[in-house]
């Protein structure tokens, strides 16, 4: 299996529901350095997973939307803790939507998976994983 990493950062603030946070159920910001992994069995005609300009571009894209914005305010995360684990998946279907409209290119629309991680500091980090 092939795979191309993009990397990119977002900043949100957010608060918890549930005695298993402590005290992260208080409104808290966080800086996440987040990688998107694409990945596919076999190289496409250019000899390339993914264009990495592109992968670059989307990605950047979606963590925009997230960025400085606090989670508790915004519709589509209504009654959601935003865990690193939960927001990893969001992005990842986020980009996989990206992948399947063509944003990628025509050739991305054949990748095999995506990983998206979610780093909360150099110690502790989450990925979501998905087919495409």
């Amino acid at each position: 299996m092939f795979s191309v990493t993009v990397r990119d950062h977002m900043m949100i603030a957010h608060s918890f529901r549930g005695e298993v946070f402590g005290p992260a159920q208080r409104l808290h910001g966080a800086t996440y350095v987040v990688d998107a992994t694409f990945r596919r069995a076999a190289l496409d005609a250019d000899n390339i997973v993914v264009d990495i300009g592109r992968a670059a571009e989307q990605l950047h894209a979606v963590v925009a939307e997230l960025s400085f914005r606090n989670l508790d305010d915004e519709p589509a995360f209504a009654g959601m803790n935003t865990s690193t684990e939960a927001l990893a998946r969001v992005i990842a279907d986020r980009l996989a939507d990206r992948v399947a409209d063509g944003a990628l290119g025509e050739a991305a629309r054949e990748l095999d998976g995506l990983v998206v991680t979610l780093h909360e500091s150099h110690i502790a980090w989450a990925s979501y994983e998905r087919p495409l």
